[in-house]
């Protein structure tokens, strides 16, 4: 199992970015993927997930109506739109992949980080 995140950079406050997560190793019919960030002195939090294999999803209250969480099945890439970014925005993202459980959660479950294969992370900076 393999993931690689990218597309982070340096946007102005209401700016966009497109954050993609490559993977390799499973299908997304049996792992969860979801969408994480770590600001410096910060726990890492859940920011955006599918919560089901139908792809519920399922988002951060902070970011809900900014940011969108995708699948593109064919090309193995899991996308995280990001639009009116905030400073508060400002965090290395990380996508990370888990075997889907065999008991039914809440969508909130699905953004706590007990997630087995991390990616790499990539710098995303909201700054004026």
């Amino acid at each position: 199992v393999q993931l690689q995140a990218s597309g982070g950079g340096e946007v102005q406050p209401g700016g966009s970015l497109r954050l993609s997560c490559v993977f390799s190793g499973f299908s997304l019919d049996d792992y969860a993927i979801g969408w994480f960030r770590q600001a410096p002195g910060k726990e890492r939090e859940g920011v955006a997930c599918f919560s089901s294999r139908g792809g519920t999803t399922y988002y951060l209250d902070s970011v809900k109506g900014r940011f969108t969480i995708s699948r593109d099945n064919a090309k193995n890439t899991v996308y995280l739109q990001m639009n009116s970014l905030e400073p508060e925005d400002t965090a290395v993202y990380y996508c990370a992949a888990r075997p889907w459980p065999s008991d039914l959660y809440s969508g909130n479950y699905y953004l706590l980080p007990y997630y087995d294969y991390w990616g790499q992370g990539t710098q995303v900076t909201v700054s004026s």
